[in-house]
Order: C-alpha cells, then sequence, then structure tokens
C-alpha cells in the first residue's frame, strides 16, 4: 500500500471541486443561451428586463457599482433620475447577455438581420478608403458582438481577444468570434505585433477601448470628468501606422425590433502626438458614442477601479 500523502488531498480537492463548479456553470449558462437563442429577441429581451428588475430591488454589487458609477459621471443628476437611470442600465445590461445566446449559437446571417439600419456609414467608408488601415472602437454600449459582426462579414478585420476565466466557455465563445473574416489576436506582444501587420496591410483591427489596462499599458485620463486608466494601445497603433480610428455601437431599438448600426469619426485630439493627449481623445471618443445612448452603457463595470492616488473608488 502506498504510504498516506496528506498534500495530494488538499491540493486537488479544491482544484477539483473548482473544475466542477466551472462546468456546472458552463452547462446552465450554455443552455439558458441556447433557450435564448430560439426564443424571439422580443421576449429575450422582455425576460431580461424582469431580471434586471431583480437586479435593482435585490441588494446586489452590479446595482452598486452601476450606481456610484452614474453618481460619479453624472452628478447634476437628482436621486430619483439616479434610480430611473440605474434600473434601465440594469435592464440593458441583462438584455446584452441573454442576447448572446443568438449572437454566440445562430448562424451569422440571422444575427445580421436583426440590423435595420446603419448610420455614419460613410465615415465607415471613408477611413477605409484612406488605405492606412482603420482602428475599430467598439465600447461596451448596446450590444457589441452584432456591431463586430458586420465587419466580419465585409472586411478582414482582427480583434484582441482574451480568454474567459472559465475556460468551458472559451471554445464555444472564440468559435463565434472567428466567423467569416475575423481572426482573433492575444492580449500579449504577439496579439499587438499581429495589430501593426494587419493595419499596415490596410485592414481592419478592433478594439474595446473602455477596458482598464494593466499598469504598464495605461495613461490616466478624464471620463466623464473622473480621471480613469485609459489604455494607450490605440494612440500607438496610430503613431506607427498612420491609421484612421472610428467608433461605433449597435443601438438597441425598442420591442425587439434589432439594432441600428451608428458610426462616429473619433475625437481629432486621438491623432494627436502626445500620449497624454491622445488618451484624452479616446475617451472623448467613447464619451461621445455614451451620450447618445446612456443607458445602454455597461456601468456595471468597474471602470475607476484604480485612482491616482491609489485609494479605492469601489467598497
Amino acid at each position: 500500500m502506498l504510504p498516506f500523502r496528506s498534500g495530494a488531498i488538499s491540493t486537488n480537492q479544491p482544484a477539483s471541486k473548482g473544475i466542477v463548479i466551472d462546468q456546472l456553470k458552463f452547462i446552465l449558462a450554455r443552455g439558458l443561451l441556447q433557450l435564448c437563442a430560439w426564443l424571439p429577441l422580443s421576449m429575450v429581451q422582455a425576460i431580461a428586463g424582469l431580471l434586471g428588475t431583480a437586479m435593482y430591488l435585490i441588494p446586489t454589487r452590479a446595482r452598486e457599482t452601476t450606481r456610484q458609477n452614474l453618481r460619479l459621471c453624472f452628478p447634476e443628476l437628482a436621486e430619483q433620475e439616479l434610480d430611473r437611470l440605474t434600473i434601465q442600465s440594469l435592464k440593458e445590461t441583462a438584455r446584452t447577455a441573454l442576447e448572446m445566446g443568438k449572437c454566440w449559437l445562430l448562424p451569422i446571417e440571422r444575427v445580421l438581420a436583426t440590423i435595420r439600419a446603419v448610420e455614419g456609414k460613410e465615415i465607415l467608408e471613408e477611413a477605409v478608403d484612406q488605405g492606412h488601415g482603420v482602428v475599430l472602437l467598439a465600447p461596451h454600449l448596446g450590444n457589441w458582438e452584432v456591431f463586430g459582426y458586420y465587419f466580419t462579414e465585409q472586411f478582414p478585420t482582427t480583434f484582441m481577444y482574451q480568454p474567459p476565466k472559465n475556460r468551458y466557455f472559451d471554445s464555444m465563445i472564440k468559435a463565434a468570434r472567428s466567423r467569416g473574416k475575423a481572426r482573433l489576436a492575444p492580449t500579449n506582444r504577439q496579439g499587438v505585433a499581429i495589430l501593426l501587420k494587419t493595419l499596415k496591410q490596410g485592414n481592419m483591427v478592433g478594439l474595446l477601448p473602455d477596458q482598464e489596462p494593466g499598469e504598464d499599458g495605461g495613461e490616466f485620463a478624464d471620463f466623464f470628468g473622473t480621471p480613469a486608466l485609459t489604455m494607450t494601445l490605440v494612440s500607438r497603433l496610430v503613431e506607427r501606422t498612420g491609421a484612421r480610428v472610428i467608433c461605433g455601437y449597435a443601438r438597441r431599438l425598442p420591442h425587439g425590433r434589432g439594432f441600428n448600426l451608428v458610426f462616429k469619426a473619433a475625437d481629432p485630439m486621438i491623432y494627436d502626438a502626445d500620449l497624454a493627449k491622445s488618451v484624452v481623445g479616446l475617451n472623448r471618443t467613447v464619451e461621445a458614442c455614451v451620450k447618445e445612448a446612456v443607458s445602454q452603457y455597461q456601468w456595471e463595470y468597474k471602470r475607476f477601479k484604480r485612482r491616482p492616488d491609489g485609494s479605492r473608488f469601489y467598497q
């Protein structure tokens, strides 16, 4: 009989338990997403509205983070208006989450069929015609998966991709985002090299500009009047390739009618050679989009987690 090794059990049991929990989460989420893929869009959004209401009525972390962010970015709002916007934001975020069933599991043609109109398409066409590559900024606004699919059917587009913490979701999401003419690049030095090569070939790259970067990849710049650690990658890509920058989103229409795509030119300051000014231009670009559909922005994200003085904003 082999001697008992206490370390083997104490080390492996938590890991095995974590794997089982991750598998269970994936099975449940996959089933819910499949159900949402089958249901009409209007029904999916109605269910999400109820879910968002529940997230507001129950003291959830999402509710508190949303309220903190909105109060910080819109200090002029009265308490009643702040409450209204908080619950609406939670509903819209829940809609985005449940819509992923259709985005990830249905044929891409059916996803694109939900697009009703394209606003500012000439901005996109002009940027492409410049021939220096295009940096496409897709904030966490509306449904960014629908927005991204519009490009992958028309242009060779490379998106940066970071695998989710739960590895069982990875293959599903990666397969969905690799359709059409899309290519995925890792969020590391190798990925940045791929983006540079893509832009120098005159093609398109897509980035989420409102995610907090690592400390060595960001500068603090005002976002709705509050310093936020902001990625410098866009500024460096523009500096090295001369690429044009556009920003856009898929705005959700009421009553399950689908989405309108919106394209906007980047704030001119984003092209400034001064890095500090360029990241200000990046945040101004995102702000301009958010102001058009405030409730559809993902205010649940802890955008101001790191502060210039090292203090903590979220408790």
